[in-house]
């Protein structure tokens, strides 16, 4: 990702896979534990990679209804296309 000068918003369960500090590829937020509460402004640093996230995530969720996806074997290119009609789609069918 970084050679194609590309970026990421991702979950806690990223956290390490970029060690990058200065420039990191991969953005995730911050984790809390028992004995480390997060402060007001890494709290806003993940609402506000939560609002960004939240739009793909509902995506993958209503492409899990197209069945025919289970079955599909062809070349990504084609499959970013199909994927992009059923998102119209299901957004159209949402907004109803």
């Amino acid at each position: 990702m970084r050679a194609a000068g590309l970026g990421a918003l991702a979950d806690l369960g990223f956290r390490g896979l970029d060690n990058d500090l200065l420039a990191p590829v991969i953005v995730t937020g911050y984790a809390a534990s028992r004995t480390h509460k997060l402060a007001a402004g890494q709290k806003e640093t993940n609402r506000v990679l939560a609002v960004g996230r939240a739009p793909v995530e509902h995506g993958f969720a209503h492409l899990k209804n197209w069945r025919t996806l289970t079955r599909l074997r062809t070349d990504p290119a084609r499959a970013t296309q199909l994927l992009r009609a059923l998102l119209v789609l299901t957004n159209i069918e949402i907004n109803r």
